[in-house]
């Protein structure tokens, strides 16, 4: 066997060793180093990361299976998929194929055992050569992705390295450890905006099909050590029953062999949920892998922790509610210093206890895929909803063909009929989409398709009766986009056929003498107007209805394009790209009409770890391809932020994060973002203060705008003295709750700030402020743009209070001065993903 180079010897230093930690370029070497001494691995990189990094999947197994991928994977793809097996063939597709196991390393990447284990696993099931060893090689096909977020990793090891040695060693960054989603990335699964996510997605839900994933994280540090599988209560309605066994299956298996080594401190069947987001662990399961977690207790990264015994504490939940032994945490560990070595040994133990299992039972881990196909299969074949229709022309067509491709990234059968048709007394003239029920997938077409509503039960609410939710409570992505989805009681027939993918449709220009109009109901109208711009073209906005002919009738807000100075064949590439159309326009529009330019945009952004939702805006702004500057506390203070721009953006963020922790340590909400975060770097010590809310609200009175979202309302209000309350403001979470929910509103689109909006639409809504107008002197100078329903304000997820919520208002324009503080309480933008209310937040930038 030819000698393989040890992690050790490469690094020059045990991997997980006290204040060390292996970069990412580096391990990237050593696996390429790995695939050159061993036939037991190949190494690819499935592309580059946001920032431009390697992203590598490492497959290991024996040189007969590496030999023979392509069949082992179309063996478990048929598994998967296995409408018209024969038993006979069921039964020699398993005798054939291998187990299929993905493992990821540090999706977040400031919990960095993960990656710092990853070479060290890949080196042993190279180097070994014992029974055990030679069983995993022989029956698994081992996917590995040794890091999930490149960029995040050589951030976070920068920094380290970085405060080594000052009193900010182990600290947080004071930045995201992603370009645009921080902590949020394991949150893109269903939506997949990152280019981490598409490969991860391309991978597990529409090539392998594997069997069992597993993700490797950190948690708080003052709790167990770690925790394995099972989740624990409550689980997700449309996932296998078969997969919540094989979680305890597995799971007991990691939790034996930790004991076994001798580790103290493993929790299983507590602290995390079956039922959460759909980040890739979770929504794994509806996809009918096994898809687990672990999570490490935390070190400061490199750097030991110390921890008295009494510091250490339950999980506050039901499910271990004191640091004391019980079923599932058996072994206390006793409290001491801890260390990232300990972490990396008890993660790289939980992810071979997971390949020794698959490849022991490798025959059951397969005739399970094949089960849970066939049973979800038949679940939905039962399902009182046999179908979801989506029809093609919709308010925004070209965000319903989004919709669709997400839905073929997941791996999904989505069928299309051109029409016309009519189902259950409804005519579709447009064309069809149907997403049938009945398919192995049917946990991933009801969780993003049908309405959802979260349980308010014994399992989500803590003794005192405040809710326990981690994260969303309805990851309906539907709703998100503003598409319309009809629930049908007929499967799509013969008429409807497979959609393979979403070809691009490109959009029609007409011939125009005086110019062209285009439809502000499409969110991409807004891209094309801002390409058109910088070449240079007159567009301007109608403010009536536009009746353009051939029965086409835009509603207020439609963009009109001077002919003049304007190159049609740059027309009619726009429209091939973005499948906007270009609608003629024989005579200018009149007076009713305001000139369009790109405005000045100014994003806040701050320090402390950084703001997800900054970071997500960003996204957004360069999709849509909207020109913005990063603005900070220097330029708010600077009294010149009026000759800088024209529009701030405010993200979502508590008014004591941007004011900024070291001006209110008192407050109890900084206090406990202090003890999350901790302290900074002088230099990183961010926020504008007093002055600066003060220069914000001189800035509006100048003629400035500034938008603010959901939190951030709150400073608006403050700092302008706005005639508005926030009426769920200081309620807690047993008098208010709307965490990651849909909510029905109306909107009133004939107002400049909701023009190309659906009168009813849907907003999401994170415990968000809701607002009253309370001004009487001068009430004419606010508008409220959109209102919550006046009753049966939930579309999905879980509200309380709703009472305090029916008929208030949701997103607020007020007059200050010569200019416009606009405060839009929910999340348009949430994580790039709310398509149905992006419009809200364009109609603020133009």
């Amino acid at each position: 066997m030819p000698k393989i180079t040890s992690p050790e010897a490469f690094f020059g230093h045990q991997l997980g060793a006290d204040r060390k930690i292996a970069r990412w370029d580096k391990i990237v070497e050593y696996f390429g180093k790995l695939a050159g001494e061993s036939d037991r691995i190949l190494v690819e990189e499935l592309g580059k990361s946001t920032e431009g990094y390697p992203f590598l999947l490492a497959t290991i197994s024996s040189p007969a299976n590496l030999a023979n991928l392509d069949r082992l994977r179309s063996i478990s793809a048929r598994l998967a998929n296995p409408a018209g097996l024969t038993d006979a063939e069921v039964q020699a597709l398993i005798g054939e194929g291998k187990s299929v196991v993905v493992q990821s390393m540090s999706l977040h990447a400031s919990e960095i055992g993960g990656t710092q284990m990853a070479p060290e696993l890949a080196y042993d099931l190279l180097s070994r050569d014992d029974a055990e060893t030679q069983t995993i090689l022989d029956n698994v096909v081992f996917l590995m992705v040794p890091c999930f977020n490149p960029d995040g990793q050589h951030m976070v090891t920068d920094w380290y390295n970085k405060t080594l040695g000052t009193e900010h060693e182990g600290g947080t960054m004071p930045w995201l450890y992603h370009k645009y989603c921080g902590h949020d990335n394991n949150r893109d699964a269903f939506y997949l905006n990152l280019p981490e996510s598409q490969y991860m997605a391309k991978l597990m839900f529409r090539e392998w099909y594997p069997q069992a994933f597993q993700d490797h994280h950190h948690m708080g540090s003052y709790g167990a050590r770690l925790y394995v599988a099972p989740y624990c209560d409550p689980i997700h309605p449309h996932g296998d029953p078969l997969i919540w066994r094989e979680h305890g299956w597995y799971g007991a298996h990691m939790a034996y062999k930790l004991e076994e080594a001798g580790k103290t401190g493993i929790l299983n069947a507590a602290q995390y949920a079956g039922w959460a987001h759909m980040g890739f662990h979770w929504l794994t399961i509806y996809h009918n892998i096994a898809g687990m977690l672990t999570e490490s207790a935390s070190a400061k990264l490199a750097t030991p922790l110390y921890i008295h015994p009494e510091q250490l504490e339950g999980a506050h939940g039901r499910t271990m509610p004191s640091y004391q032994p019980q079923t599932n945490f058996p072994h206390p560990w006793p409290g001491g210093w801890w260390r990232l070595r300990e972490i990396v040994e008890q993660q790289k133990i939980s992810a071979w206890a997971l390949l020794d299992i698959a490849a022991k039972f490798k025959d059951t881990v397969l005739y399970n895929a094949y089960l849970k196909a066939v049973r979800q299969t038949e679940r939905g074949a039962a399902d009182p909803v046999q179908s979801y229709l989506i029809p093609a022309d919709q308010h925004d067509p070209l965000t319903v063909r989004k919709l669709i491709e997400i839905l073929l990234n997941q791996g999904l059968e989505v069928k299309y009929t051109a029409g016309p048709v009519t189902i259950e007394g409804r005519h579709y003239a447009g064309g069809l989409y149907a997403v049938n029920a009945a398919q192995p997938k049917m946990g991933v077409v009801k969780t993003l398709l049908a309405r959802t509503i979260f349980p308010d039960n014994y399992w989500t609410r803590k003794p005192d009766g405040s809710p326990m939710i981690y994260d969303t409570t309805t990851d309906t992505v539907a709703e998100y986009m503003g598409v319309d989805v009809v629930p049908s009681g007929l499967a799509a027939g013969a008429d409807f056929a497979t959609v393979c993918c979403v070809a691009p449709e490109p959009g029609q220009v007409a011939a125009g003498r005086a110019g062209w109009y285009i439809d502000p109901r499409l969110n991409d109208a807004f891209l094309v107007v801002n390409r058109l711009l910088v070449a240079g073209a007159k567009v301007w906005r109608v403010t009536g209805p536009v009746p353009c002919g051939s029965g086409v009738d835009l509603p207020p807000g439609a963009f009109f394009v001077e002919a003049a100075g304007v190159d049609a064949a740059r027309l009619g590439e726009l429209a091939e790209q973005t499948g906007v159309s270009f609608y003629s326009a024989d005579a200018a529009p009149g007076t009713l009409r305001t000139p369009v330019k790109q405005t000045k945009i100014g994003m806040y952004q701050r320090y402390w770890g950084g703001n997800m939702d900054e970071g997500w805006t960003r996204l957004l702004l360069e999709k849509y391809e909207f020109p913005y500057t990063v603005i900070r506390d220097a330029e708010i203070n600077s009294g010149k932020l009026r000759e800088m721009i024209d529009v701030l953006i405010l993200p979502a963020d508590p008014k004591e994060a941007m004011i900024g922790p070291h001006y209110s340590k008192d407050h109890p909400r900084v206090k406990m973002l202090l003890r999350w975060i901790g302290d900074m770097p002088a230099d990183y010590r961010s926020g504008f203060g007093k002055e600066g809310t003060k220069a914000i609200a001189e800035f509006i009175a100048a003629g400035g705008k500034v938008v603010a979202f959901d939190q951030a309302c709150d400073l608006l209000i403050d700092a302008c003295d706005l005639g508005l309350r926030n009426v769920v403001g200081g309620l807690d979470t047993k008098a208010y709750s709307t965490h990651g929910a849909t909510l029905r509103v109306k909107v009133d689109n004939t107002h400049p700030l909701a023009y190309g909006m659906p009168e009813q639409g849907f907003a999401l809504s994170w415990d968000s402020p809701v607002f009253a107008i309370e001004e009487r002197r001068h009430a004419e100078r606010f508008h409220a743009v959109v209102q919550y329903a006046p009753r049966d304000v939930l579309q999905s997820g879980w509200i309380i209070g709703e009472d305090r919520v029916a008929g208030k208002a949701a997103m607020v324009e007020a007059q200050y001065g010569k200019g416009q503080a606009v405060l839009i309480g929910f999340r348009p933008q949430f994580r790039c993903q709310t398509d149905g209310t992006f419009k809200l937040v364009f109609n603020c930038l133009v």
